[in-house]
């Protein structure tokens, strides 16, 4: 099932899941996949990325020409997150950010 973008993935994101992409030699057919683990106690949940092929369980989209896929059950964690990179002198990753939080 195809959707509007419910997470956005800024430029710097995108450049760095492209060079991963291509460094790591994901096979056609494999989406970068982005779910939500945990979410029990008081760390809450931890959101994850990585690849994956798609499942029926699965809604799927297109942003800046990299193919997501999110599992339908942890849709409504998953709206208005932004997922960027950041490359600091002492730390370098992906980094989570809810657009909505209050």
């Amino acid at each position: 099932m195809i959707i509007e973008n419910p997470i956005t993935i800024t430029d710097r994101a995108a450049e760095e899941i492209k060079n991963i992409l291509t460094q790591k030699k994901v096979p056609e057919g494999y989406f970068l996949r982005i779910g939500v683990k945990g979410g029990g106690g008081c760390g809450g949940a931890a959101f994850t990325l990585g690849f994956d092929k798609e499942k029926e369980t699965d809604m799927s989209y297109t942003t800046k020409g990299i193919s997501v896929v999110i599992e339908k059950r942890q849709m409504m964690f998953l709206i208005d997150l932004e997922v960027d990179f950041e490359d600091r002198r002492d730390e370098r990753g992906f980094v989570f950010n809810k657009k909505n939080a209050q």
